[in-house]
């Protein structure tokens, strides 16, 4: 309404069909990724992301940045991420559960990821903390120094994305490095055949390799199995946590005028 009010274009990217931002918005896209049961949703996040990922490729191609040739490209490697994804979750989800058993006594968890999965990690952080009830904390990865170190200690678990396609990629993999230095129990996510990690981290979940801008796709999926696993382990309600509903209503607050133009002397 804020944005409307300043005569924005509003874009809704929605599961439910008629929904209020479908209604309140001046376009969309509907996900259709089917009813979301538990509070907290996975598969409407995921449907999102690509979405939006669409929409961002049919906009590069309008504006001129990529050719017809670059987006048949980036249509392929998009349709390709199922596969990829089939084909890998029955050896990573052995791996989760191994982990799960591990760190299902945490009482704290910390998550980093660097550009484009930065968002992952406050994805993998809300969702262990909404079903698992575990303290956790996302943060970019360029952060570590600057807060989350003086957070590292014996036993709490530390998941971090390196994907090597990353710009920031040997900044991260330092970052890992002085972390572990810290006692704190290291995961890394990488990308297949990346060997960086195998004498640094206690686990490396090997992601399969696609486009970077797809990655988070990838990414996300074992950090989502982890909190689900972990949840189940400590007898916790997955579709219904604690204290979560599936819609939320908010009072609406109308700030004075005066308090909005404040200006700081």
């Amino acid at each position: 309404r804020i944005a409307q009010a300043h005569k924005a274009l509003t874009i809704g990217v929605v599961n439910v069909v008629g929904s209020s931002i479908a209604r309140s918005t001046d376009a969309g896209v509907y996900l259709h990724a089917g009813p979301e049961i538990g509070v907290a949703s996975t598969k409407a996040f995921t449907g999102q992301v690509m979405a939006l990922l669409m929409i961002a490729l049919q906009l590069a191609v309008q504006r001129g940045a990529l050719t017809e040739e670059q987006l048949n490209s980036y249509s392929d490697a998009l349709n390709d991420v199922p596969n990829l994804i089939e084909k890998w979750l029955p050896d990573v989800d052995k791996q989760i559960k191994v982990m799960a058993k591990y760190f299902r006594l945490a009482s704290n968890a910390l998550f980093c990821g660097c550009g484009i999965q930065f968002p992952v990690s406050l994805e993998g952080a809300l969702k262990l903390k909404e079903i698992s009830y575990i303290h956790a904390e996302g943060f970019p990865a360029s952060e570590v120094k600057h807060g989350p170190l003086t957070l590292v200690k014996n036993f709490i678990p530390i998941f971090c994305i390196a994907m090597r396609s990353d710009p920031a990629y040997e900044q991260i993999k330092a970052n890992c490095e002085e972390m572990r230095c810290k006692d704190g129990a290291l995961i890394v996510l990488t990308d297949e055949g990346n060997d960086d990690f195998k004498q640094m981290a206690s686990f490396v979940i090997h992601c399969p390799v696609t486009k970077l801008e797809f990655e988070p796709l990838i990414t996300v999926v074992p950090l989502q199995l982890l909190s689900y696993y972990i949840a189940d382990m400590r007898g916790c309600s997955i579709d219904q946590p604690r204290n979560l509903a599936k819609s939320v209503t908010v009072e609406q607050v109308h700030l004075p005028l005066p308090w909005r133009h404040a200006q700081v002397r």
